[in-house]
């Protein structure tokens, strides 16, 4: 005869649909950042250099004056693009929502997870955030990344989805 479970083997069951979660806000400010300084760079040289001479200024101001609204342009859209992003987990699984104009959707079934990571960068560690990677079976390539979680949320996610996961392991 088999034993029941250990409560701490079993994961808290989950509401019948589980809603969308945002990311926290704290987190807005990094995302900014990484796409204002991929954005500044490009719109910094050939616009910034097309901007001086047709206003007829120094070539240092053109790309100046470009860079600078590439930073504005590139925190405007990190600070969009963040506010994009959800998670949930429900009885189907993990799932990542991105995308305002063109959504995507990736659900990872539970019974996919072969192994998770918590990642956490000076800056992450300083706001209490962390990247939840999600490694699935697979290619080596095939892993799901939610970044900028908080970090309650990214501890509490990763030991839901690596109960089963351990359970499996222990037959």
């Amino acid at each position: 005869m088999l034993d029941a479970p250990t409560p701490s083997a079993v994961p808290p069951p989950l509401p019948p649909e589980a809603e969308w979660q945002p990311l926290p806000r704290r987190g807005a400010l990094l995302y900014a950042l990484g796409t204002a300084a991929a954005l500044a760079l490009p719109l910094a040289l050939v616009p910034g250099l097309a901007a001086a001479a047709l206003l007829h200024l120094p070539k240092l101001a053109g790309i100046a004056l470009a860079g600078g609204a590439g930073l504005l342009l590139g925190g405007l859209v990190g600070v969009v693009r963040h506010r994009r992003i959800g998670w949930k987990l429900d009885a189907d699984g993990f799932a990542i929502r991105r995308g305002g104009l063109w959504r995507v959707e990736t659900l990872v079934p539970v019974s996919r997870v072969q192994h998770l990571d918590l990642e956490r960068g000076p800056l992450e560690r300083r706001l209490g955030l962390a990247t939840l990677v999600v490694h699935t079976a697979g290619t080596r390539l095939a892993a799901v990344r939610l970044p900028l979680l908080a970090l309650e949320d990214a501890e509490a996610l990763r030991a839901h989805l690596a109960r089963p996961v351990e359970s499996d392991d222990a037959l």
